[in-house]
């Protein structure tokens, strides 16, 4: 009988490694990913997949600010992003380095008549302020006028602001080249904010990469298979002819499906793509210029920047696609944190309006009913003012057959696997299987599997298929299949699985780590300090 290869192909799903095991595929997570196979994962692919307080570098949710700023410079991060700022009483380039401001004394005032210049039986009186010195010139840059990521310098007696280098726009809106995928063009990603292509060191042996909405792709060349991401091998055994069908070879372009109608094939754009499906299908947006000047390209749709993004009191407009807030009038503070009042004299006048400013917060609108303000959620907005927010942010918020997509929990499967396909969403994950029958790689097509020929009768392995089902072993005693699970498995076949696969899985002083309930707190701490685990958390 032809040899049985169990990792090919891999049954592992992405960002995984498999290893034969006594006839067996086990499967792991390459190193740097989390979870279990098939679903693998970086810790993090865009900066919004991390705290506010953390930026993603190299897929690892990190502190940006270290590096970022000058000498005697704080460092905030703010949505995800270093701000550099000098101290009370320093002043100069937060990018840099910040100097005290120094304490000028006041000058000495100088007396004409000591000594006295009018000689023997003779006295002296000042006559008027001959000595004093003149006022000591302002300096228009302390403090600077010209907002973050700026410089300013003198010109004339007045302040001159330019963006600092590698910076665009114009002062006080001077950004990075990018701040999120979304910025950049489709065949790049934003890396250390700077557009640039993900796909060096992405790939392993013989695989090439190909960038898809920013988002690093690697295949096996031609003739080869295993795990893109890791190693690609020579294929041992011979590829199935493909049955010639409408949809095979499809007469489709990018990002477009073909549907067998009437012995002829049909092109249509997936779902949120625009286009000519027999030519390539696109989104309705990559970069920001491919919108209107008031909207921004938010995950590949034209939307207002603005929901969300100010502080109470403070009203938000687009200017050249990015959103600029201000303080409403009457009103001072951080416009992207708080605004608030002036203080000023009362005075007797009419009632005003009970919604300006709005006492709703974020994410909310505000209507005059009978003189009081109404506050209430924005559509697609969950909870009760001034806590409204979206329907979801992480995938965990959704039920575990939806994932979090554009903040609302949907069906994560549409255009996710290949022809000939099933997709099952497994903890919020799309997993691609072939369709019983086939066989191939479900997340780009799968083929019919050829009948076999009709072999010579040979003895019947009970244990080839394994009836034992995942993380088991089968042995043949005589002509019977006896099971068990692997080493490091509880259970009993068919339901062999790992100690834990999440954190509840385990006492709350313990965490999951390799799918083991283990001590998280060894190399956690620093030098002297004491580790306690509190939530699975050290």
């Amino acid at each position: 009988p032809d040899e049985v290869y169990p990792c090919n192909p891999s049954p592992c799903g992405p960002s995984s490694q498999c290893r034969e095991i006594n006839g067996q595929a086990v499967c792991s997570c390459v190193p740097g990913f989390l979870g279990s196979p098939p679903a693998c994962r970086p810790e993090c692919v865009v900066s919004s997949d991390c705290n506010l307080n953390e930026a993603c570098s190299n897929q690892k949710c990190r502190d940006p600010c270290p590096g970022t700023c000058g000498v005697g410079a704080r460092c905030q991060v703010i949505n995800h992003n270093p701000i550099c700022s000098c101290p009370q009483r320093f002043s100069g380039d937060p990018f840099i380095r910040c100097t005290p401001i120094p304490d000028t004394p006041p000058p000495t005032p100088v007396n004409p008549c000591q000594p006295s210049p009018c000689g023997p039986n003779a006295q002296c009186q000042v006559a008027g302020d001959t000595d004093t010195p003149p006022p000591t010139p302002v300096n228009p840059c302390q403090p600077s006028p010209c907002g973050p990521n700026a410089q300013c310098q003198v010109a004339g007696d007045s302040p001159s602001c330019s963006c600092l280098p590698e910076y665009n726009g114009s002062p006080p809106n001077c950004r990075p080249e990018c701040v999120s995928n979304g910025e950049c063009a489709s065949h790049l990603a934003c890396i250390n904010q700077k557009c640039r292509d993900p796909c060096p060191g992405s790939c392993g042996a013989s695989a090439e990469c190909r960038v898809v909405s920013h988002t690093p792709n690697c295949v096996c060349l031609s003739g080869y298979s295993g795990n893109p991401f890791v190693q690609c091998s020579i294929q041992q055994t011979p590829v199935p002819m493909e049955r010639p069908t409408p949809c095979i070879p499809s007469p489709c372009g990018a990002n477009a499906e073909c549907r067998e109608q009437n012995r002829a094939g049909s092109c249509t754009c997936l779902q949120d793509y625009v286009g000519n499906p027999y030519e390539g299908c696109r989104p309705e947006c990559v970069l920001n210029t491919d919108c209107a000047s008031n909207k921004a390209c938010i995950r590949n749709k034209c939307q207002d920047p603005c929901p969300g993004t100010c502080g109470q009191n403070a009203d938000c407009q687009v200017v050249n696609h990015l959103p600029s807030c201000t303080c409403i009038p009457e009103y001072t503070g951080d416009p992207f944190r708080y605004c608030n009042l002036l203080p000023r004299e009362p005075s007797p006048t009419e009632p005003g309006d009970p919604c300006v400013p709005s006492p709703c917060g974020p994410n909310s609108q505000c209507r005059q009913v009978n003189g009081q303000a109404v506050c209430s959620c924005l559509p697609t907005y969950n909870g009760s003012p001034p806590g409204c927010r979206p329907e979801c942010v992480v995938s965990s918020e959704c039920p575990q057959n939806r994932a979090c997509v554009n903040q609302k929990c949907a069906d994560p499967c549409p255009g996710t696997c290949g022809l000939s396909t099933r997709c099952e969403v497994i903890n919020h994950s799309p997993i691609c299987s072939c369709l019983p029958g086939n066989m191939g790689d479900p997340f780009s097509r799968c083929y019919p599997i050829p009948p076999p020929p009709s072999p010579p009768p040979t003895p019947t392995n009970p244990c080839v298929p394994s009836p034992c089902g995942p993380n088991s072993l089968c042995q043949a005693v005589g002509q019977t299949p006896s099971c068990s699970c692997l080493t490091n498995y509880m259970g009993a076949p068919p339901n062999c699985r790992p100690e834990c696969s999440i954190n509840s899985e385990c006492s709350s002083n313990r965490a999951c780590l390799r799918e083991k309930c283990r001590d998280p707190c060894p190399g956690s701490c620093g030098a002297g300090a004491q580790c306690n685990v509190i939530n699975h958390t050290p």
